[in-house]
């Protein structure tokens, strides 16, 4: 898996455009397509991996800002951490990421954490299963 593993979309430099009505996106819109919470996108917003464009309260997302989010997303469901989210979203920007080079040994590195706290918890799972049958048969 290399850096162009998280281009789900085609790259886009659309910094500083106007967008046509159906360019832009609300938060609102935003957070019902990927099933997400508005404190969510305002939390990637605070952090700078998010920066809509205001009007009076209203956040308006752009084509750049929806694709950056499909980034954000598949880091954190990869189980990367914000610092690591970042430089994939910047290299995914084509801006460099120096702090994370997304390798095969990055991804061989992850896979194995997560394989880690899978076992972790199937065994969690395996004794509450057993506690619950012998709470089952003594009642």
């Amino acid at each position: 898996m290399d850096a162009n593993a998280f281009d789900v979309l085609s790259p886009s430099s659309v910094t500083g455009r106007s967008y046509a009505a159906e360019d832009v996106h609300t938060i609102g819109d935003l957070a019902r397509e990927f099933g997400i919470t508005l404190r969510a996108l305002r939390f990637y917003e605070d952090k700078g991996l998010l920066s809509p464009r205001r009007e009076g309260l209203a956040r308006l997302y752009s084509p750049a800002d929806r694709e950056r989010l499909t980034v954000i997303l598949k880091g954190k469901r990869l189980g990367f951490t914000l610092a690591e989210i970042r430089s994939l979203v910047a290299a995914h920007e084509g801006q460099g990421g120096r702090d994370l080079a997304l390798t095969r040994d990055r991804c061989l590195t992850q896979l194995s954490q997560l394989e880690r706290q899978r076992a972790e918890i199937d065994a969690a799972i395996t004794e509450l299963r057993d506690t619950a049958e012998r709470l089952a048969a003594a009642a």
